[in-house]
């Protein structure tokens, strides 16, 4: 068995910056290439807790709320047993950006790779890459861009151009870990490439990751004619406006989908025209944060599905 000591020391250090770490699984080489960047504890789900775990005697416990910067807490945890190190980006008041590296030898979009889809982002706002801040290197050969979280509501993950930053970039805040340096992956060493505190998050990238936050979903607006054809059919469309509006981020593309599905029936049914149904949702998705040619496509191939079963209103 590995000297936990190493690791141990470099949980009491991120501790010592006030980021709260715990242990994930060791890096014993096992098939399961992400063995040792998931939680050591707790070793089941919410929905199978047996109630045995100490940590889960009164209810289920999962990795954040356990995650610590008492250094007695962290001696024992890593007192016999070299685990990797997460940390808990919420607890820690962090940002990260990932930017990874293509999983196979034909790369990600054009062959390019996180960072440079991230250089392109900033140079399509008229930024700066933001790369003086905490960095680590991946044992993939990424990036992790550390920064402090900002005032207002707290950001959630994101998983590429999903709510997020675009292809091969993820982000972790509330709710989302990262392994930390002096962790290994398959043998891979976690390093530190600029030790330094991590900056603010940039204003302009707040905006991108929080586009929920910041925008109301539009109502109904105006009197066009699919409205006019009765109180039933605007219910339904103001319905499905607020369903819309409450997605949940990374379900939100599905959603506008199975909007346009429904709306797509009653435009079958002569209860709307399509343009009505575009006009209707195509707000509401952009307040959300789809972007224009995502909305535009997303409804189409939902009016298409609903045109095959017409729901006509009497």
């Amino acid at each position: 068995m590995l000297d936990p000591g190493p690791l141990r020391a470099a949980a009491l250090g991120h501790a010592g910056r006030g980021w709260h770490v715990f242990p994930l699984r060791p890096d014993n080489r096992p098939v399961d290439p992400d063995h040792p960047k998931k939680p050591a504890f707790p070793d089941h789900a919410e929905d199978r807790c047996p109630g045995t775990d100490p940590r889960c005697r009164d209810r289920h416990t999962g990795w954040e709320p356990r995650a610590t910067c008492d250094p007695a807490r962290i001696v024992r945890a890593w007192q016999r047993t070299p685990y990797n190190v997460g940390i808990a980006c919420g607890p820690a008041g962090l940002v990260v950006i990932d930017l990874d590296r293509p999983k196979s030898r034909a790369g990600g979009p054009a062959g390019r790779d996180g960072l440079t889809v991230f250089t392109d982002l900033c140079r399509e706002h008229g930024q700066p890459v933001p790369d003086d801040t905490f960095t680590v290197a991946t044992g993939r050969g990424g990036r992790h861009l550390y920064f402090t979280h900002p005032a207002g509501p707290p950001l959630r993950n994101t998983q590429g151009d999903r709510g997020g930053l675009g292809p091969l970039i993820d982000t972790r805040a509330h709710g989302g870990y990262v392994v930390a340096p002096g962790s290994t992956a398959r043998g891979r060493a976690y390093r530190v490439l600029n030790d330094r505190p991590p900056a603010g998050l940039p204003d302009w990238i707040t905006t991108l990751l929080r586009p929920a936050e910041v925008a109301e979903p539009r109502k109904v607006q105006g009197d066009f004619s699919a409205y006019r054809r009765g109180t039933y059919v605007r219910a339904a469309v103001e319905r499905t406006l607020d369903r819309l509006g409450d997605a949940r981020p990374g379900g939100r593309n599905f959603a506008l989908y199975i909007a346009a599905v429904s709306l797509g029936q009653l435009a079958a049914g002569g209860a709307l025209a399509e343009a009505d149904v575009y006009e209707a949702l195509t707000p509401t998705a952009h307040a959300v944060g789809l972007a224009e040619r995502e909305t535009a496509r997303t409804i189409r191939s939902g009016l298409l599905a609903g045109a095959r079963n017409p729901r006509r209103v009497a």
